[in-house]
């Protein structure tokens, strides 16, 4: 029986004195990250258009509710086929993949002349949208040092609420051009940043992890050399990748020999993963894939997809009637997602990830229960009367608070744990397991929100996210250890592995860090 290292699991500890934040670090991590604009876009930017599109194709709410939320069903494909891609062809190229392939889906969704070919373009941005939401922080998490590395993990999310307003803008800035225009010029504004991103990424060194895996030790040495505070810590880190990896010290760069004990361990192109991660895990593997799975999945059911998407049906309901009106305010919404997001990226390397996780979801809790409280109130209102007005700015603030309170913690502290707790030939995989749980709730969410409000009212499905998002802070809570100030391949000790290493199992094999099964 494995010891439960819960209780009693070790406390890390920031350094004394922070490190200059690595610039070539820092390049990386923004060109990847970058990706995740397409996702924030996306979601958003179909918040504005489904009014048009209503009116354009005659549609009705419950196929709009399908056309919104689909994607993120779609999505599944590119996340899960993300990890054995990336695993195979390298995280860079992955990346250009993703990129290309939202491309085509913007393009086709722009040009859509009805609602069966509308629906083939969410399909194909659906899979790239998967490719990159899951590959980003993969990416970032393997280049980042150790001491940037909450800091750097969390720029998707970055990326993700920029892309979120900038589809807002792209609504607010197409929204007078004739109905069947207007929407289209909104998806087709989304085929431009894929071809930059495109182009960025080539400029990117590949993951030094990703590297070792493939048996090429001199190229890994030489992108860590660049994206460490030190020579030294340039050094530790090659060692700890090669431990992990099962690679002796001492060995030649680039030797058959490393190529062989390579593929003995089953690194190079992700064999055996899903099996380790599923079918057979130990203890400490299946903790992790639990804390995984559980986090994306509260990160989504707590509603945040629903307000991001649904923003100006909710601020009609608080009382704003135009649609200009309705859509600028939502501008707010992704303004102030933005704006926040910058909180978790300076607090994510000096006070953890988990106090920024119960706050978040603390504050998740409360904003949903005011939203849905006041909601209440103005929906029981058979006229406007005095206070109307004063209820409705209370709505609107309840909104901002809850979106600003995602930010801060749920929102980017998800992929970057996400993305840190995997030992390194399971990263890649199991982070496709999480991006794909992230992107089916996000579906059920955002597929079930109209039906739900018509069954227990607009207000009541906000009761029903903050009941979720208060179960998600007792998870929390409970389930996931601090994993600032840990090397990637460390953390693994925070779940009850890392024993026995350099061991022999009783196949002769020597066993690594590697919390998988012989």
């Amino acid at each position: 029986m494995s010891k439960d290292t819960s209780t009693d699991m070790p406390v890390a500890e920031a350094p004394a004195k922070r490190a200059p934040l690595n610039k070539y670090a820092l390049a990386c991590a923004i060109l990847a990250s970058m990706n995740s604009i397409l996702l924030g876009y996306d979601v958003s930017v179909m918040s504005g258009a489904q009014i048009f599109m209503k009116k354009d194709l005659k549609i009705n709410d419950t196929q709009i509710e399908l056309l919104a939320g689909i994607i993120n069903i779609f999505s599944l494909v590119g996340s899960l086929a993300a990890g054995r891609t990336s695993d195979w062809i390298g995280r860079r190229y992955t990346m250009v993949l993703a990129a290309v392939i939202f491309f085509a889906g913007a393009l086709i969704m722009g040009l859509a002349p009805g609602y069966a070919v509308l629906m083939v373009g969410r399909f194909v941005a659906g899979v790239g949208v998967g490719y990159a939401l899951m590959i980003a922080p993969v990416y970032t998490a393997e280049v980042a040092p150790t001491s940037a590395r909450g800091l750097l993990t969390s720029f998707p999310e970055v990326f993700i609420n920029t892309g979120v307003l900038l589809g807002y803008i792209s609504n607010y800035a197409f929204h007078s051009l004739p109905v069947h225009i207007s929407w289209r010029a909104m998806f087709l504004a989304g085929a431009v940043p894929p071809v930059f991103l495109a182009v960025g990424v080539l400029a990117m060194p590949e993951s030094p992890r990703w590297l070792v895996m493939q048996g090429r030790i001199g190229d890994a040495r030489r992108v860590l050399q660049k994206t460490s505070d030190s020579p030294e810590e340039a050094v530790e880190r090659l060692a700890d990748i090669m431990g992990a990896m099962g690679i002796p010290e001492g060995i030649a760069d680039d030797s058959d020999e490393v190529v062989a004990i390579v593929r003995k361990n089953k690194g190079t192109h992700g064999e055996g993963v899903l099996r380790d991660l599923l079918l057979h895990p130990t203890p400490p593997v299946r903790r992790i894939l639990i804390a995984c799975l559980g986090l994306q999945f509260f990160q989504q059911a707590s509603g945040i997809d629903s307000v991001v998407l649904y923003s100006p049906h909710v601020f009609e309901k608080a009382g704003i009637k135009s649609d200009a009106n309705s859509i600028g305010a939502s501008i707010s919404v992704g303004a102030t997602k933005t704006l926040f997001i910058l909180v978790a990226t300076f607090f994510l390397d000096r006070v953890g990830r988990r106090p920024l996780l119960l706050t978040s979801a603390g504050a998740m809790v409360v904003s949903l229960v005011t939203l849905a409280s006041a909601l209440h109130v103005i929906s029981g209102r058979a006229a406007p009367a005095d206070g109307a007005m004063a209820l409705s700015g209370v709505a609107i603030a309840s909104v901002l608070a809850f979106v600003a309170s995602f930010s801060i913690g749920m929102g980017p502290i998800a992929w970057v744990y996400s993305s840190e707790i995997f030992p390194l030939r399971l990263r890649a995989q199991g982070c496709a397991l999480g991006t794909a749980m992230n992107r089916i709730m996000s579906g059920a969410i955002t597929m079930s929100f109209y039906s739900l409000s018509n069954k227990i009212t607009l207000a009541g499905s906000f009761y029903l996210y903050a009941s979720v998002a208060a179960a998600g802070w007792v998870f929390m809570f409970c389930f996931l250890p601090e994993t600032r100030g840990r090397s990637l391949e460390d953390t693994e000790v925070l779940f009850g592995g890392g024993d026995g290493v350099g061991k022999e199992d009783g196949h002769g094999h020597t066993k690594s860090t590697e919390l998988t099964t012989q």
